[in-house]
């Protein structure tokens, strides 16, 4: 969720002194294929290439600190000291490896988006959005970054959403591509908001948050959430809004708000304590609980956990099942179910995006923030 600008600009790299070493050709070529990637690796990617980088021309840190309110040249200095003594034969290696890493990964990327998968709807960048027997699946696309959602994945969660409760097919199914279901929010919506700018951001992310979860509340036909991996944030919040939601025995459930100085999203505030009793609620949206598969299982959280080994077969095959059911029977019936707590659920959803507003504008939140930046740069 928006918090205090930590503004990271692309990061351009020169070559200083030559060196003298074997590896010195890849390291020259992997400056070459950095500058012909078309997607932006992220800050967190940008980073560790300015560290390698600078690691493996100059050797390790020799700049002095910078102020801890400088935020940019601190989380630089950071990254390039936490490289500690690193050789530079060994920093060029791995930043060699680290961009034939983004290229393969874009490479892929784009072999996908050139043999679209079938039933596939057009107009996603962050998404892949697929209508195949009588089931619409909207997988978050964004492996490189553990699917983490940027402000046009939520616009884009929102569209599939909408288009998704119109169409023909009988349910809906939300899960993640690669290893991560979905690692929350992503932090990059925060680093290019100034100072000045902080109260119009609040309020702009506050009623994007409020539409985006409004959509989950109304959403007409039986919603599934297949969580294949690890989940945190706002994903696991909204998953008290699905009607079902299957686990893989390897994903776990982390809401760590209190860590960030915000508040519960998603209506977990009135659903989880109602699922899971007010005791276990608060051990995850107050203290920051990560559960287990089968913890949140066993919380009310999670409808069945399987084996990793047989998750994609077992739940697909019971999903094209329920899929084969009399598509407005179990729409009429969803409403019947859901339809007492709608009222509910959209004020509930109304005050946790007022209350996030006032955390994300406070220096509780802003302090948080900073704190948890500058944890990961020396990660």
């Amino acid at each position: 969720r928006p918090t205090q600008a930590v503004c990271i600009p692309a990061i351009h790299l020169h070559m200083t002194a030559a060196t003298m070493q074997v590896s010195q050709k890849d390291f020259q070529k992997a400056q070459e294929q950095l500058k012909l990637l078309k997607k932006d690796p992220g800050n967190e990617t940008k980073l560790k290439l300015y560290a390698l980088f600078k690691q493996a021309t100059e050797g390790p840190c020799n700049a002095p600190k910078p102020g801890m309110l400088d935020f940019v040249k601190k989380a630089k200095w950071d990254a390039w000291n936490s490289l500690g003594n690193l050789s530079q034969d060994n920093a060029r290696q791995k930043y060699a490896e680290l961009v034939s890493s983004l290229v393969s990964a874009e490479s892929a990327t784009q072999k996908n988006e050139a043999c679209p998968e079938e039933g596939r709807h057009d107009g996603y960048e962050t998404l892949i959005v697929t209508t195949k027997n009588n089931i619409t699946k909207i997988m978050f696309n964004r492996p490189d970054r553990k699917n983490a959602i940027n402000h046009q994945m939520y616009r884009e969660i929102i569209k599939a959403l909408e288009e998704a409760g119109k169409n023909d097919s009988t349910i809906a199914v939300i899960t993640g591509n690669g290893d991560y279901y979905s690692s929350g929010n992503d932090l990059k919506n925060f680093t290019n908001v100034q100072p000045g700018e902080m109260g119009k951001m609040a309020k702009d992310a506050a009623v994007l948050l409020k539409e985006f979860v409004g959509h989950f509340i109304d959403f007409p036909k039986p919603l599934v959430a297949v969580v294949n991996g690890p989940a945190i944030g706002i994903c696991v919040t909204v998953l008290g809004l699905c009607d079902l939601v299957y686990a893989s025995d390897r994903a776990t459930f982390h809401s760590p708000f209190s860590q960030l100085g915000q508040s519960p999203e998603g209506c977990s505030s009135y659903l989880f304590p109602k699922m899971m009793g007010l005791a276990k609620a608060s051990e995850m949206l107050l203290f920051n609980k990560k559960l287990t598969a089968a913890e949140a299982c066993a919380q009310g959280l999670v409808t069945e956990v399987f084996p990793d080994s047989s998750f994609q077969k077992e739940v697909w095959a019971r999903l094209e099942a329920y899929a084969s059911l009399p598509k407005n029977s179990l729409a009429v019936s969803k409403q019947l179910l859901r339809s007492v707590e709608k009222e509910k659920l959209h004020a509930v959803n109304s005050k946790e995006c007022e209350v996030l507003t006032e955390r994300w504008l406070s220096d509780e939140c802003v302090n948080a923030i900073v704190s948890f930046f500058q944890r990961k740069s020396k990660l």
